[in-house]
């Protein structure tokens, strides 16, 4: 496993960015790594990030504006070759159906709940170290 993860977060909102990293902290569960975070407010900026490399899982709220991360997700599902593990931050829980069909790999409620979030996070995180990919 590598010391340190990388985390996408794409939101317009400053503020779920911000609730992101502060339900994260330096990291999500003790058995997984530490965490940096690279921010997005476009989906532009995600694509470019991308297509550097180097992200182990991206989280995407399903409310941003222009493009709402669940579109995004599926995007980057398509256009991206071996598309990170993602988190998708929902409205309410009867879009969980909205999550599948974008073809997240997990979903949370927005707002985001620390301890929903964290665990979230480190499951996609372990999996991505499982995988080796």
């Amino acid at each position: 496993m590598q010391p340190t993860a990388t985390v996408l977060v794409y939101s317009d909102d400053s503020n779920t960015r911000e609730q992101v990293r502060l339900a994260t902290g330096r990291r999500p569960a003790p058995d997984v790594p530490s965490v940096e975070f690279i921010e997005c407010a476009t989906p532009g900026a995600v694509i470019k990030e991308l297509d550097k490399g180097g992200i182990d899982v991206c989280v995407l709220d399903g409310e941003a504006v222009p493009m709402g991360g669940m579109g995004v997700c599926r995007q980057i599902k398509d256009e991206i070759f071996n598309c990170p593990p993602v988190l998708v931050l929902i409205g309410r829980p009867q879009d969980a159906w909205l999550a599948t069909w974008s073809r997240a790999d997990a979903a949370v409620t927005h707002p985001v709940d620390p301890v929903e979030f964290a665990a979230a996070l480190a499951s996609l995180l372990r999996r991505k170290a499982l995988l080796g990919a």
